[in-house]
């Protein structure tokens, strides 16, 4: 504990010395993102809303490389603030969803004591590699945003670029670092290779706070993932490659009431992860780029005894910011499942971007408490889920305004009904072999 409070003491000292810098420059910026969005999902709900976010931001830059950051945003659905009512003609005043927040404020110092040493704390966002585990919530519909309470220390020069984060993601009031929700990490890369990045990280959560309980009865939680991540462009080829592994545990997941000496399930993490694509842009007009990807998610090993509640849980996707489908991936938390996509996009013109994707799922580990029928005529659950076509456009109108546009379909399997894929692959997709999806978007986002 003595240890714990000399490095919160030594921090506030640190910070506390920046207020000596003056003040050297304002800057102000900001952007607002409208989308509409229209969901056919067959034998589900069919919705149609217009979301918007907005965003303003501060930035003030200070003596000896010192900066502040203050940021802003609202994220709303057109119609859920309006402020009158058209039948008796009473207004009121706003307050009551219109909720403005504090997305960003941080204090940042570079270059620390002449060293590439550089320190950000506050609420900030992260954004680490492609985003596949740790990102900031702004892909495709419900770009609510991301932002995180931590402490970043950064070390950066021509070779090698190192980030270690501290992030306080629940605060129970109680003693320090007792019934919490932590993240730590650190995020390395070299970056000595032209044009190719090498990334090397471990992320870990510790929860004292039971957040679990609700989905599998566990209380605390220890998540480590560490992973391998390559990009970069090699003349005309393009290429990305990550591997992840999670292993840890859950604690407090009971056994049945017979298991006398052994209460506690073994519920543990021990599954992998890999997102990989390749391109290649051919030097002709459009510059047209075929690309291909593939995604393992893997789906642990789920328990079908009835004597113990022992299991390996799917992989876990965190703060994902990689969506891998317009419907079965809306909230980045789909898992259990193999991705295999092939695309091409080309430019017809130096302001607007066109591509077609096409997209196939597969379930890792198929539920087989959805078996029906004995012996000869048994009927097993699938794995397929099913075929995924997409269309979409982007048009830079000018170096500030973007329109963007697009259309998907999904051709269901049946392997829809009843898998587990969604929460993290916990949850099951209630889906029918003969569905058919439909999404259609329209936005607009102007930045400055």
């Amino acid at each position: 504990m003595r240890f714990r409070t000399l490095l919160v003491a030594a921090l506030v000292m640190s910070i506390g010395s920046f207020a000596f810098a003056e003040l050297q420059n304002v800057e102000v910026g900001g952007s607002i993102r409208i989308r509409g969005n229209y969901y056919n999902m067959d034998r589900g709900a069919r919705t149609s809303s217009i979301e918007q976010r907005t965003r303003l931001n501060v930035k003030a830059d200070f003596t000896q490389d010192v900066s502040a950051f203050i940021e802003f945003d609202y994220y709303n659905h057109w119609g859920d603030d309006f402020r009158s009512n058209y039948l008796t003609g009473a207004d009121w005043r706003g307050g009551q969803n219109n909720n403005v927040d504090l997305y960003q404020g941080y204090i940042e110092a570079k270059d620390m004591w002449g060293t590439p040493l550089s320190m950000r704390v506050g609420r900030q966002e992260l954004a680490f590699g492609n985003q596949l585990l740790v990102g900031v919530n702004d892909t495709s519909s419900l770009y609510t945003g991301l932002s995180f309470d931590a402490l970043r220390l950064s070390f950066a020069n021509d070779m090698v670029s190192i980030d270690a984060v501290a992030a306080k993601l629940a605060e129970s009031y109680g003693d320090f670092l007792e019934d919490d929700v932590d993240l730590y990490g650190i995020y390395a890369s070299y970056i000595g290779i032209e044009d190719v990045a090498l990334d090397a990280y471990w992320l870990f959560i510790r929860d004292d706070q039971g957040a679990i309980a609700n989905v599998i009865r566990g209380n605390d939680v220890n998540l480590h993932t560490i992973g391998l991540r390559g990009a970069g462009v090699v003349g005309a080829f393009d290429f990305e490659l990550e591997a992840a592994y999670q292993f840890g545990n859950v604690y407090g997941v009971p056994n049945p009431w017979f298991r006398i000496f052994n209460r506690e399930a073994d519920v543990d993490f021990d599954e992998f992860a890999i997102n990989a694509e390749v391109g290649y842009t051919f030097d002709a007009a459009w510059y047209p780029r075929v690309f291909a990807r593939f995604a393992y998610l893997g789906g642990g090993s789920p328990n079908r005894r009835c004597w113990n509640n022992n299991a390996d849980l799917p992989f876990n996707r965190l703060f994902s910011n990689v969506r891998y489908s317009e419907f079965l991936d809306i909230q980045q938390q789909m898992s259990n499942v193999l991705f295999y996509s092939l695309g091409v996009q080309a430019m017809p013109t130096e302001a607007l971007e066109l591509k077609l994707v096409g997209s196939y799922y597969h379930v890792d580990n198929r539920d087989r408490a959805l078996d029906r029928g004995w012996w000869f005529w048994r009927t097993r659950a699938r794995r397929g889920l099913g075929w995924e076509l997409g269309l979409y456009a982007d048009y830079h109108y000018s170096e500030d305004l973007v329109i963007r546009a697009g259309y998907a379909h999904f051709f269901g399997k049946s392997g829809l009904e009843g898998n587990l894929i969604t929460t993290n692959g916990l949850g099951r997709w209630a889906g029918d072999r003969r569905d058919d999806y439909d999404y259609l978007f329209i936005e607009t986002e102007v930045s400055f």
